[in-house]
């Protein structure tokens, strides 16, 4: 018998609206939020408005219309997650807006967990959405929907963050979006292994491949298409490059209509109210890790924390790898997946799969809630096979933060993990020494193409001669950008200089 104050997930739900479905409605993301909590309240079992009222605590994650400066051109609620509830009919004594990051959903699990474990609150919910595609669809219309809401009552606001992903200096040097930041991380990965372009991109496809067919297979796909390793390697119109070393189809697909949720609650409150113990998910292990700064990492194409976050949650579900039967790795783009997948001792050819959605550039990449949808997935996979575990990995920022859970309907106390004195670890770890503005000479420690710019543009994170302080650089040098676009930059020599706010550089 577990304590009754042991967290169990009781609900999920999931919800997704395509562009070209007959029945498209152009949902705000507060109504693709309502649609997947509607979908969760179902999934526990009990009566839905016992359960909606039940809801004391409810976190939000941020769309990206509200994960920056930037203003949402269709309009937004002052408060999601309340926009939601009251939809619901229900009025939580507390909301919460985290901030951004895609580790947010499993972060959010294990907050809640431990708050319902110390006795805080009995119920809370986990609600994520993106409309992304719907504002892309409407951006040129003159029949753009209003989806400005004004709700009363308390909101928990953390702020978006956002800025402790990057700097002035590295903005201002390229890194303004997701898929260049991973490719210098995933270029320098290459270059330790000993890898050419071409062998890597095959391995990348490879590794994805597989995806988009778990992917074809789920009703809640973005785009339910199988894609052979062919043609995910292949440069095409349709898979144009984006930024080196990624076409369009080894990168998160973020115009999405997507909408999920999750219900947690203590054993005391589920048994109160009736919800069926099938229903019940237990989570095992857990872990919540920060990497250091981009620029101060000694090796660029390794993250010593998403190692440390696998194998801590591991620890503290007391498995091992083997014992897992089913595993959903952040998939943004193939850093993330290869850099869990190794510290697993797993790869893309395990029968187990490593997406049980499909993965985010097939399945879709809505925003910071990608990995509610992975739990969401797992909860019901791990319910078809009682007794069995299930791995989420979530990833934020620029492999800047890894969250883990393990779920499993076997029950199990609530655990603690050391995932504080880890980040310490973490934190204390060597770093590099930057300097922001050399002069003169260099090598190219690492880099990436930005396809995406009117003007193709190398984005290179180097290494000085003089003291091998490492510095960043753009280029539009024709004959550098034509090296970086179709050879092999790494390791070559550039001459670097000082340009208002940029270093820029050429070949040597």
């Amino acid at each position: 018998m577990v304590d009754p104050r042991t967290p169990v997930i009781v609900g999920v739900g999931q919800f997704t609206e395509r562009i070209d479905d007959s029945d498209y409605r152009g949902l705000s993301a507060v109504d693709l939020a309502t649609e997947a909590v509607r979908a969760a309240l179902a999934d526990t079992g009990v009566d839905v408005t016992a359960a909606a009222t039940a809801i004391e605590t409810v976190y939000g994650l941020r769309q990206f219309e509200i994960s920056g400066p930037m203003p949402a051109k269709l309009g937004k609620s002052n408060n999601y997650p309340r926009s939601v509830m009251r939809r619901i009919g229900g009025d939580p004594t507390r909301v919460v807006l985290e901030p951004v990051g895609g580790q947010g959903p499993q972060k959010l699990v294990t907050e809640a967990g431990n708050a319902i474990a110390a006795g805080e609150f009995d119920v809370a919910m986990v609600i994520g959405s993106e409309p992304g595609s719907t504002a892309r669809y409407f951006a040129d219309r003159d029949d753009k929907p209003d989806f400005t809401e004004q709700v009363d009552g308390q909101l928990e606001d953390r702020g978006h963050q956002i800025h402790q992903y990057f700097t002035e200096y590295t903005a201002s040097h390229g890194l303004t979006g997701a898929a260049v930041q991973y490719g210098l991380l995933d270029n320098a990965r290459r270059g330790r292994l000993g890898r050419s372009v071409g062998d890597y991109r095959q391995e990348m496809a490879e590794l994805f491949a597989p995806m988009s067919k778990v992917a074809a297979k789920n009703p809640f796909s973005s785009s339910p298409v199988e894609r052979s390793v062919e043609e995910i390697v292949t440069v095409t119109d349709d898979n144009r490059m984006i930024c080196d070393p990624y076409p369009r189809l080894l990168v998160a697909r973020d115009q999405v209509n997507q909408g999920a949720a999750a219900i947690m609650m203590s054993v005391a409150a589920a048994r109160r109210l009736g919800v069926p113990e099938e229903k019940w998910v237990y989570l095992h292990g857990h872990s919540d890790m920060t990497e250091q700064g981009l620029l101060d990492r000694v090796d660029l194409g390794a993250s010593p924390a998403a190692v440390h976050a696998a194998r801590e949650a591991l620890r503290v579900a007391e498995i091992g790898v083997d014992d897992i039967a089913t595993f959903d790795l952040y998939s943004c783009f193939p850093f993330p997946v290869f850099v869990v997948s190794e510290a697993l001792g797993i790869d893309g050819a395990d029968p187990r799969g490593l997406t049980v959605t499909g993965g985010l550039p097939y399945f879709g990449g809505p925003g910071n809630s990608y990995s509610l949808h992975a739990i969401a997935e797992t909860v019901g996979r791990i319910r078809e096979t009682p007794g069995q575990f299930g791995f989420v990995g979530a990833n934020g920022g620029t492999m800047s933060k890894y969250s883990v859970g393990i779920y499993s309907t076997l029950p199990v106390g609530w655990r603690t993990d050391r995932s504080a004195a880890l980040n310490l670890d973490v934190a204390a770890l060597p770093k590099v020494p930057v300097t922001e503005w050399p002069e003169g000479r260099g090598t190219i420690e690492t880099y990436s193409v930005r396809y995406d710019w009117p003007v193709r543009t190398g984005v290179i994170i180097g290494r000085s001669d003089a003291d091998n302080t490492r510095f960043m650089a753009l280029t539009e040098d024709e004959n550098l950008v034509a090296l970086m676009s179709d050879g092999d930059p790494l390791g070559a020599a550039i001459e670097v200089r000082r340009d208002g706010k940029v270093n820029r550089a050429k070949l040597r």
